[in-house]
């Protein structure tokens, strides 16, 4: 079974998006299927075969926007990616574009944005 320090050891080596596909092999080979991430707080819970684990809230409470500013959030997560900004960043322009949170299936190869009303804003593959 997976710790929060295993993958928060995992996660420390991520710097930019451009990190992210090394990051997600790397907690997917000590058991993690999936996880979700809440914007709001860093609070994540990673799922498993074996069970979970959740994290405790990473900073202060972020106020998300409630309407989606879906083409800012696009582009700013393209920028995201190339490696262009860091995972704070990242994070802080989320609330900022009203994204909630994102929910990570590592076996379907799926990350998926929501809004405050659980609705899906994009549904992205994960390519490594």
């Amino acid at each position: 079974m997976f710790t929060i320090r295993e993958i928060e050891e995992a996660h420390q080596k991520v710097k930019t998006g451009a990190d992210f596909p090394r990051y997600i092999l790397e907690i997917k080979e000590i058991g993690v299927e999936g996880f979700e991430f809440q914007v709001q707080d860093g609070r994540e819970i990673y799922f498993g075969k074996e069970g979970s684990a959740s994290s405790d809230a990473k900073y202060p409470v972020l106020k998300i926007l409630e309407r989606v500013s879906f083409d800012v959030f696009k582009e700013e997560l393209i920028r995201h990616q190339e490696g262009k900004t860091n995972f704070d960043e990242f994070v802080k322009m989320c609330a900022e574009t009203g994204i909630a949170y994102w929910k990570v299936n590592l076996e379907l190869n799926t990350c998926i944005y929501y809004d405050l009303g659980h609705h899906e804003v994009l549904k992205e593959i994960i390519n490594f």
